[in-house]
């Protein structure tokens, strides 16, 4: 399964023209609210350099990267939890997503409409965090009772979770956000079966017009969302959608002379999968051969075994041995049998933790 991450924001501040961007889609992008009625979901490739450098070594049938899954999600507006606009069935949407991707609007156009009449990305972006807090708060309630009546029957897990439910209600009702409620790893297990959107990390895009985004921070838009951004240590990240849009039409030839162009080194969108891939800990191995070169997505701090479940649950149940080298000694050494003859190939156990990078063959047996 891809991992996956929800693009949400008030209508009309340029989710589907980025959603358009990242999968090269057509997705409606009326410049009216809730023309996005239904999650459109596209799965995009990861572009790794050193992907296409296995490729140049072993000369593949088949090359895969890794993927990510986005889902544009229709514009929340203020009373959504509430079922206003279109309501929960697009909170419902977000249950479903690893992270969130928060899409403001920084630019002033008075040919595209502004839900409040006015462009305030602080104001944008409390609506659409209450909305979130509220709907936590909507669901955490309704578990309550049932949590309460396993406490009073003195069952052991029954209370621990009621009193992890009555806390975080409590830092809901402050109109915090879950994700910034000190909890241990045990708290974060069980939580994690109620999906609570406020608990999934989020990062902000502040999308701005083509003539600042080159230097968003004689933005004033952008300094405010930045500001915020960072009092939540989160990330934020400054694009153009409608530039991104046009990179993804080009070819990649086409594209890499446009961004030099630009004098970006990489686009927005490569920014954001990065900045997703370390919010949510992930990092990459390869395996590689002559019928294919392939990147897999791992967590961090992932032993062997679990990193061979990745390819398939037989490869960790029969997990015996993996063979590993670096990336970084495949290039110095140009090949698998020199870096074999360098001494740089290892074989590691079950308690091997697999590093970023790695190219690996498990050996199993089931």
């Amino acid at each position: 399964m891809p991992l996956t991450a929800g693009i949400v924001g008030l209508p009309n501040v340029g989710k589907s023209t980025l959603f358009n961007a990242i999968t090269r889609s057509q997705v409606e992008a009326a410049n009216y609210p809730f023309a996005t009625i239904n999650p459109n979901v596209g799965v995009v490739e990861v572009k790794d350099p050193r992907v296409d450098d296995l490729v140049k070594i072993f000369k593949p049938k088949k090359t895969i990267y890794t993927t990510f899954e986005f889902t544009d999600i229709a514009g929340l507006v203020k009373g959504a939890s509430q079922g206003e606009g279109l309501g929960n069935q697009f909170l419902s949407h977000i249950r479903n997503v690893d992270a969130i991707v928060h899409v403001v609007r920084c630019f002033d156009d008075p040919d595209i409409t502004h839900v409040h009449d006015k462009v305030d990305p602080l104001s944008d972006i409390d609506v659409i965090n209450l909305e979130l807090i509220l709907a936590d708060q909507q669901s955490i309630e309704k578990s309550l009772s049932k949590v309460e009546r396993r406490a009073k029957a003195k069952e052991k897990e029954g209370i621990f979770e009621f009193a992890l439910l009555t806390k975080v209600n409590q830092h809901l009702l402050e109109g915090k956000s879950v994700r910034s409620l000190a909890l241990d790893d045990n708290e974060q297990l069980v939580l994690k079966s109620y999906h609570l959107l406020t608990a999934k990390p989020v990062i902000y895009v502040a999308n701005m017009a083509e003539d600042t985004v080159t230097h968003p921070n004689d933005n004033r838009h952008y300094q405010a969302v930045k500001q915020f951004a960072e009092s939540e240590n989160a990330d934020v990240i400054a694009i153009c959608a409608k530039i991104e849009e046009e990179l993804a039409s080009l070819s990649d030839e086409e594209r890499d002379l446009f961004l030099q162009d630009l004098g970006y080194s990489e686009s927005g969108l490569d920014q954001i999968v990065k900045a997703t891939y370390h919010l949510l800990g992930l990092q990459t191995f390869l395996t590689g051969g002559p019928d294919e070169v392939r990147a897999w997505t791992f967590t961090k701090g992932m032993k062997a075994p679990e990193c061979a479940g990745v390819i398939h649950t037989d490869f960790q149940k029969g997990f015996i041995k993996a063979e590993a080298y670096s990336y970084t000694d495949l290039m110095t050494y140009g090949s698998e049998s020199a870096v074999k003859d360098a001494g740089k190939l290892r074989i590691e156990g079950k308690e091997y933790t697999v590093q970023d990078g790695d190219i690996l063959h498990f050996r199993f047996n089931v």
